[in-house]
Parts: C-alpha cells; sequence; structure tokens
C-alpha cells in the first residue's frame, strides 16, 4: 500500500513537470515500459539487485538516447535507479496513465463475458449508460471470462455492474436461504 501511494507521488510530480515543460512523459514512459517488457534483459538489468547501479545507469543511458527520451524523464528514472527505488517505475507508469486519462476525462474499464468477442451495439449501449452516469467518456476493452456463463460484467474504476447469469443465480440463491 505504502508503494502504491509513493508512486502516485512521482506520478502527479512528473505529470505536472511535464505540462509545464510541454513534454508528453505519459508517452515516453509507455514507450519506455514496452521495452522493459519486451527485452528480458533490459528488465533484469534495470530490476534485478544483481547489477550496480553503475552498470543499470549505463544501460539505461544507451536506452535512453536511442529512443529519445527527454530529459525530464532519463533524470527521473536514473533517480530512481539512484534511489535503488526503480521498482516502482511500472506502479508509476499505472498511476500516469490513470491520472492523464482523468486529467483527459477518460475512464478505462473492462467488460467481461463468456463470448470470444462482445455484441458491438451492447458495448455501445454500456458506454452510453456510464457516460450519463458518471459524465465522462470510457474506453471500454472486452476480455473474455469462462467464469461467467451468459450475460456482462462491467468494471469502472471501482465501479462494478454485474449483470451475469451467475450473479443473478447467486442473488436468487442468497434470497432463497435467507427466508
Amino acid at each position: 500500500m505504502k508503494e502504491k501511494a509513493v508512486s502516485k507521488i512521482y506520478a502527479q510530480s512528473l505529470l505536472q513537470l511535464g505540462a509545464e515543460k510541454k513534454e508528453k512523459v505519459v508517452d515516453e514512459l509507455t514507450v519506455l515500459t514496452e521495452m522493459i517488457n519486451k527485452t528480458n534483459m533490459l528488465e533484469n538489468v534495470l530490476f534485478m539487485d544483481v547489477f550496480t547501479l553503475d552498470e543499470k545507469k549505463a544501460v539505461f543511458a544507451d536506452v535512453a538516447k536511442k529512443s529519445g527520451l527527454s530529459t525530464l524523464v532519463t533524470g527521473m528514472v536514473n533517480y530512481l535507479i539512484e534511489e535503488k527505488r526503480i521498482g516502482l517505475l511500472p506502479l508509476i507508469v499505472k498511476e500516469m496513465i490513470v491520472l492523464d486519462d482523468d486529467q483527459k476525462g477518460f475512464l478505462k474499464g473492462v467488460v467481461e463475458g463468456a463470448e470470444s468477442q462482445a455484441d458491438p451495439k451492447i458495448i455501445e449501449q454500456m458506454k452510453a449508460f456510464l457516460k450519463t452516469r458518471l459524465g465522462r467518456e470510457p474506453n471500454l476493452s472486452y476480455v473474455q471470462n469462462a467464469n461467467i456463463s451468459a450475460g456482462y460484467r462491467v468494471t469502472v474504476e471501482d465501479l462494478q455492474m454485474d449483470a451475469s447469469l451467475d450473479h443473478q443465480l447467486d442473488q436468487f440463491k442468497n434470497s432463497v436461504i435467507s427466508e
């Protein structure tokens, strides 16, 4: 829990500095994260304690130069390496994306269902409902969930709407048992 709070502070600070300097820090960190996720060796060097701080900084300097990262992002990552807090980088990036989407008025959410693909008409109805209820534009992605027999479950931030058959059967069972 402490790491999440610290990551949020770093994310807010970096977003504010990026806005002041008119740099797209979220985009840069997204590219960096994708590079780290694609290259297992880069991930190992940055996040494993086997490597020295100088080795980590040298490798990151090459990566930053080749990918054209701004001095702001480069300085922040170097600071995390020096302070032995580089393990917070994924959490910071996640927080930054959430905060950036929030500033832009977007909401990210997940629709879960039994089918391999959701009915686009139903997804649009869900988006319209969420937009009127929450006042912001939802960005919904669909995920197939084998634990859902029929229907859909929508999760947007801390809001969850469960219109699955399984949920309705559970509610019915609980109402019968409680009587």
